[in-house]
């Protein structure tokens, strides 16, 4: 019988080793930008917000790449998946940094960047609250294509999740899929893992197979319905980047004119993830702000600007339409605005 640690101590397994053939490209997929940051650091942000202590994120394909962009992280460790086997695998990659840990282990992918913190706290909340052995945040999608279904017994109880490569008739009509968001007590994780085989269509290590096992070993597993359809989107191809990307631009902006910043036309203003803006500042159409840019309080941001990083602009700030600022131009501005000379 397991000693379970319920308290706030927790680690994650971000999967970020796969190949995705449909993005057409030589950057490794969780690099690709969403509103101006890798896909990858939307899901770090979100495994910090809810206490994670440690990641553990898995490279394969661009290894160098993902490491190099994300070396700074101290709270990050890299294990590589040399060999793509499937998801299971990728978490049995992992098992020498478990080994001796009795708390909480989250498992989600590194190409989520619409995942949000609040989901991964009613996940782990319930966890906890169901004293379960491994629960699943999931979602009702119209059309479900893609996606593992959740299959459940007449009352409720889950009892797996089919890959859609495996569904038959009947189980593709289920809208309740698998968005690939696990909490697992790290014992039960590392007692299926060992039992995982490549019995599919696929022949590949299936993480949900790692969920049957639970189940069919006696622990208790709960799925909780906490993810909205569009946060569950994983990007694969570029079309879903650009739906992902305006998505997260829509939540930046109602992100800031909820603290006070105008933008007088969202659909045709595009803002940084990283930018900061003060209270009060009015942000007129077609304006592009790129990078780590600063705008001070009751700025006014002139139509047609392109405002590009490094960037830090004072209170009360004034960029005329149609300019291209960046921190040159805007210590010209000053000089101009004052009449002083180097």
């Amino acid at each position: 019988m397991y000693i379970v640690d319920f308290r706030l101590n927790r680690v994650a397994i971000i999967l970020a080793a796969g190949v995705s053939s449909r993005m057409n490209t030589k950057l490794p997929k969780v690099l690709h930008e969403v509103c101006g940051r890798p896909m990858l650091a939307y899901v770090l942000d979100a495994c910090r917000d809810v206490g994670v202590e440690k990641i553990f994120v898995v490279v394969g394909y661009g290894k160098e790449e993902i490491i190099e962009r994300f070396k700074d992280d101290g709270d990050i460790v890299f294990v590589e998946q040399a060999e793509q086997k499937g998801t299971g695998h990728a978490v049995m990659c992992c098992r020498e940094h478990l080994e001796g840990f009795s708390g909480q282990t989250l498992i989600l992918c590194g190409d989520g960047p619409l995942i949000r913190s609040e989901t991964l706290k009613t996940l782990t909340a319930k966890h906890a609250s169901e004293m379960s052995a491994a629960t699943l945040a999931t979602t009702i999608m119209e059309d479900p294509t893609g996606y593992g279904r959740i299959i459940r017994d007449s009352y409720g109880n889950i009892q797996g999740i089919v890959e859609e490569n495996d569904c038959d008739e009947r189980q593709r009509l289920v809208k309740e899929v698998n968005p690939a968001y696990y909490c697992f007590n790290t014992p039960v994780l590392l007692e299926a893992i060992d039992k995982i085989t490549p019995d599919n269509a696929k022949n590949e290590y299936y993480l949900t197979d790692a969920l049957h096992i639970t189940i069919a070993s006696g622990h208790k597993v709960v799925a909780v319905t906490a993810v909205a359809a569009e946060d569950a989107m994983g990007v694969n191809d570029r079309g879903q980047l650009s739906r992902a990307s305006k998505i997260m631009q829509s939540r930046i902006q109602e992100k800031l004119m909820s603290g006070g910043v105008t933008i007088v036309d969202p659909p045709n203003t595009w803002i940084d993830a990283r930018a900061e803006i003060g209270q009060d500042t009015v942000i007129e159409p077609f304006t592009y702000i790129r990078g780590r840019v600063k705008i001070g309080r009751d700025s006014y941001i002139g139509p047609g600007s392109a405002l590009i990083a490094p960037l830090e602009m004072k209170d009360g700030s004034h960029v005329r339409p149609g300019m291209v600022v960046g921190q040159e131009d805007v210590k010209d501005l000053e000089k101009r605005k004052t009449g002083g000379n180097d």
